[in-house]
């Protein structure tokens, strides 16, 4: 809009971003081009690593390459292969269509950011938010340096954040459940594995993923309930030891692999409870609008999709097109019908990993029935956008 534009004097923008992962950095560079002025806070420096299975599916390939991303020249990795394993060495090996690619947020975060700084974007790093606040027709944003102010404000700040509890958001109230208390933990490692697979190695409530990233590095990341930490003292070597390596495939993987970094990335609190996609008038995308299961590896490509599905709709609202109400309603309703049914499917998968004999059940079941697992797979993916 021209108000905000004219008065735009550093600290007054068309649209703020809070996080600047995925979601907020590829709805930023969308947003710069069609000539709004954007401004992104990320509260750490880039590049740094993040919590991530580092696997996108095919979905999202054209759209990372209309973005300014050349992903043959990053040399990522193909993955066509899906293998799963239940805690007693059953596995599951099926081909995957169309498949999907690996690489690192460390390399990705860091190079949209810079495609984001070329579009114009500003990128207020080192800077948290500690309040949101919608008064009138524009918003206040208090942060760790100074406030803001926008006429639009998005939330694309991840599984879990000082704002979610702030905000008192439903899921975060929530008496803890088996969706909604967990621990994840990444490595990089460089390990014997085929570089066009994706496995996931179960074990007691949790499951393990492994898939090649960028150069010979493979990401190593696992989602397990706070509970198997608290048994091990809250030692995660430990746990690995007593809990992960009952699973043949994981022993192995652990035994083997060379640890890139020797302290692992961590993140608790982990919820797949349903979020609001509209919080006081801020749209929430990416995993703070509604987080897959990683298993079903999908998280990264439903945030690129949900920045395309937001830009859309503000870039209507700031041309005076829709009202506020219309831009919300529209947003949630396009959001609902790409992905309400994929994360109800993820949240059932979900319940069927844990309880050993369950898994190892569902994977004898499963691979005997190729079909089956086609469906799981294309319940849980969507077309390219």
């Amino acid at each position: 809009m021209d108000e905000a534009q004219k008065t735009n004097n550093g600290e007054t923008y068309d649209v703020a971003i809070t996080g600047g992962g995925l979601a907020g950095l590829s709805l930023a560079v969308q947003l710069a081009r069609k000539g709004y002025s954007v401004i992104v806070f990320e509260k750490e420096q880039y590049p740094f690593h993040k919590v991530c299975g580092e696997y996108i599916s095919m979905e999202s390939w054209d759209f990372l390459q209309q973005l300014g991303l050349d992903l043959r020249e990053m040399g990522v990795s193909r993955i066509n292969k899906l293998l799963v394993s239940a805690v007693n060495g059953t596995m599951l090996k099926h081909n995957l269509d169309p498949g999907g690619f690996g690489i690192s947020r460390y390399v990705l975060d860091h190079k949209l950011a810079m495609i984001a700084r070329s579009a114009g974007v500003i990128i207020e790093e080192n800077t948290k938010v500690n309040d949101i606040v919608f008064i009138g027709t524009s918003f206040t944003i208090s942060t760790s340096k100074k406030n803001y102010t926008a006429l639009l404000a998005c939330g694309s700040f991840g599984k879990r954040s000082n704002l979610d509890v702030k905000w008192k958001r439903k899921f975060v109230m929530i008496n803890k459940s088996r969706l909604n208390n967990y621990v994840g933990v990444k490595y990089h490692v460089k390990t014997n594995f085929p570089s066009d697979s994706i496995a996931l190695h179960n074990f007691y409530n949790g499951y393990c993923g492994i898939s090649k990233i960028e150069e010979d590095k493979y990401c190593l990341c696992y989602l397990t309930k706070a509970e198997n930490l608290a048994k091990a003292n809250y030692s995660i070597p430990a746990m690995e030891q007593a809990i992960l390596m009952k699973n043949p495939y994981l022993k192995k993987i652990f035994s083997e692999s060379e640890i890139i970094y020797k302290t692992p990335l961590t993140i608790s609190q982990i919820s797949f409870d349903k979020k609001n996609q509209i919080e006081d008038h801020a749209l929430m995308i990416g995993d703070a609008a509604g987080m897959i299961t990683p298993l079903c590896g999908n998280g990264m490509s439903m945030a690129l999709h949900a920045s395309k599905i937001a830009a859309e709709q503000i870039d209507l609202y700031l041309q005076q097109r829709i009202s506020r109400q219309q831009m919300e309603e529209r947003y949630v309703l396009q959001w609902q019908k790409q992905f309400a049914s994929r994360l109800r499917m993820g949240r059932g998968i979900q319940r069927l990993f844990g309880q050993s004999w369950l898994t190892n059940s569902f994977v004898a079941v499963a691979k005997r029935s190729p079909a089956f697992v086609r469906f799981l797979v294309s319940q849980t993916h969507g077309a390219p956008f």
